[in-house]
Formats: structure tokens, sequence, C-alpha cells
């Protein structure tokens, strides 16, 4: 058993390491401004789950991803399963999103982090096996399917949020796999339309409403808009260098809600200043940059097809995260990679990073 779990040499060499040396960085950088944000007990438990993250990691590239994809039923079913407990057994809703699974006092962490990642291994084995024929109509039925049944359940949370990193990631794989532009197109008015009566029906929380509301006329003084307010005080109060760790006022004085998880941006911006934004921004993009090489390098396409659905689910979280800490897309509850406290969402992160160092050091056959 224990040498089925020993990555060969051969293997080894073809990994890159500077993909999990760049995400160690972030997720420890990530640490410290949690620490700033809100203190040493939360600190450590971080730091614990980025321990545990580096050893589930290493088990995911053990083993060839083609035999994960394997169990790609398994996995997307049983993150459907837990979204389902979650909706209507275990729910704990926290700023107004039901998101969170608990079981009396203990809180297990959010299953649509995981449910994210069983859609994306899901479609990339279904497309894989449809031979990327995606402009089939009862493909593509096939994989809307799979894409949107998640979506619907994260809907019913409510987790907006989510439910927009699902659609994004989703709508990834289908542009890279080639769907018909007419089709997108098509796909984007039913979503324009789909919200207009969502928006007008009990569907449509309030508090929804009022972040987007929000968001286009920067009012709610007491809500988002104060929340985004404050966030904007502090990065734009960093100036250039920052100042200094442990040093910002908003964070240190408790004006911005959620400082640790949501807008831990916010504390980079006021702490470290614009060049410690530029840094973390500059690693981010390092990492993406390295995805798509291994996308296109991928032997085959399941391959691609993973590393391009993980790299959709990071790119939008990073813009959409950032974004609305800023003022340039509207509040939701999306955390920062790698950055913001949470122990299923760092875990989550580091897997799909497994996944894709698993694609890249696989690309190439090799005779053992």
């Amino acid at each position: 058993m224990l040498e089925k779990l020993k990555i060969n040499r051969k293997l080894l060499k073809e990994l890159d390491f500077s993909i999990i040396f760049i995400a160690l960085i972030i997720s420890l950088f990530g640490a410290i401004n949690i620490y700033s944000a809100i203190g040493a007990s939360v600190f450590k438990s971080q730091i614990i789950w980025i321990v545990l993250s580096f050893i589930i990691m290493y088990f995911i590239l053990a083993f060839d991803y083609s035999l994960i994809a394997g169990y790609a039923n398994i996995i997307y079913w049983s993150g459907v399963v837990l979204l389902l407990l979650n909706d209507t057994i275990f729910k704990s809703t926290v700023n107004g999103a039901g998101s969170w699974m608990k079981i009396g006092s203990i809180t297990l962490g959010q299953p649509s982090e995981f449910a994210k990642l069983g859609m994306v291994i899901m479609l990339a084995k279904r497309l894989d096996d449809m031979e990327g024929n995606i402009n089939n109509f009862k493909n593509f039925c096939i994989l809307a399917v799979y894409a949107i049944i998640p979506m619907v359940l994260i809907v019913i949370q409510p987790d907006m949020g989510m439910t927009m990193v699902c659609f994004f990631t989703a709508l990834g794989i289908f542009y890279a796999a080639g769907l018909d532009n007419k089709v997108i197109g098509g796909g984007f008015l039913a979503i324009f339309i789909l919200i207009v009566i969502v928006w007008n029906s009990p569907l449509m929380h309030e508090y929804w409403k009022v972040r987007l509301i929000s968001f286009v006329t920067g009012g709610d003084e007491l809500g988002s808009g104060h929340q985004l307010r404050q966030s904007c005080i502090a990065i734009g109060s960093g100036g250039l260098f920052g100042k200094g760790f442990l040093k910002g006022t908003q964070v240190a004085g408790g004006f911005i809600p959620e400082s640790h998880t949501d807008f831990i941006f916010a504390v980079v911006g006021e702490e470290w200043g614009l060049i410690g934004a530029i840094f973390l921004l500059t690693l981010y993009m390092i990492i993406l940059y390295k995805f798509v090489k291994i996308a296109k390098t991928s032997k085959d396409i399941l391959g691609s097809v993973l590393t391009i659905g993980i790299l959709s689910t990071m790119l939008f979280s990073i813009l959409q995260n950032i974004g609305m800490t800023i003022g340039v897309m509207p509040i939701t509850g999306i955390t920062l990679p790698l950055m913001s406290y949470g122990g299923s969402s760092i875990l989550s992160s580091f897997m799909a990073i497994g996944l894709v160092l698993n694609v890249g050091m696989r690309r190439k056959k090799i005779n053992f």
C-alpha cells in the first residue's frame, strides 16, 4: 500500500515545484494577514489547515489524474448529497447565506467548495468521454445539466457568490471546449431574463437586493455600502508602502467586517500598501500563467479541461474578491484563494492545485 503512495522520481522531475512554492508563499502571507486581522488563535488554525492541505495534495499527486477522474460520479454526486444535506438538515446561516454545514455545535465548513471541484471533475470526464464534441446538442444538454444541478442547490442556500463562481467556471470550460458563440450568447440572454424574473419573485433575498443596489448607487450607509467605504479607506490609506504589519487602524479598529475572510485584501492594502498588493497579484498571475501552459500541453482532453476549470475558478474568484473590496464588483461572499481564512476554502484550493500539478507532471509518456 505504501508503495502505491510513493511518487516515482521520473514523475517528480516533471512536477512544477515553483507552483507549490508560490502557493505556499501566498497561503503564509494570508495567514500573516489573518493574524493581523483577528489574532493568534485563528492564525494557528489556518496554519494547521495549510499543513493538512499539503498532505492531501500529496495524495492527489500520488495517483494518476485519469484514475481520480474514474471516480467522477462518486465525487460529483457526493458533493450534490452534501449540498442537499446542507440545504435541508445541517444548514448554518452566516451573513445571510446558509452555505455552512453544522452538526450540533460543530461547523464542518462549506460543502459548496468541494461540490464546485466535483463539478469540474465531472465536466472534464464527460467531455473526455465525448471526445470534446460539445456542440452536439445531446452532449451539451448533458454537460449543462451536470453544471446546473449544484448551482441550483447553492442558490437555494442562498449563496450568490459561489453560484457565480460555478457559473463562470462552467462558462470557462464550455468556451475553451469550443462551444458555439451563438449558444454562449443565448445562454447569457437566458441568464439575464432569469435574473429579471427572480428579482421580482420571493426567491430574490432582500440582502442580495441591498448589496446590488448599494453597489450601483453607493448607498446603504450601515450595510454593505458602509463595509465597502471602510475597505476603500483602508486600501487607500495604505499608500505605496502601507502602514506596516499590525499597524492598520481600519483593521485593528474593527471597522471592516469579515476582514479575515471576504475582505482580507483590505488588510493587505492597508498594512502592505500598493507594493504588497502588486506582490500578491504578481504571484497569482504567475500561477495562472503556469496553469495556461499546463492546459495547452496536456496529453489529453481530460487534463486540459480539468486545468481550464480550475483556472476559471481561481481567476474569477480573484477578480470578484479583489474587485468587491475596491468597489468595481458587487459584494458577495467569495473568499480570496489561498489567502482568506477557512478550512474548506484553503483545502479545496490546494486540492485544485494538486489536480493541475497532477496533469502537468503526467503530460509526457514516461517509461518506468
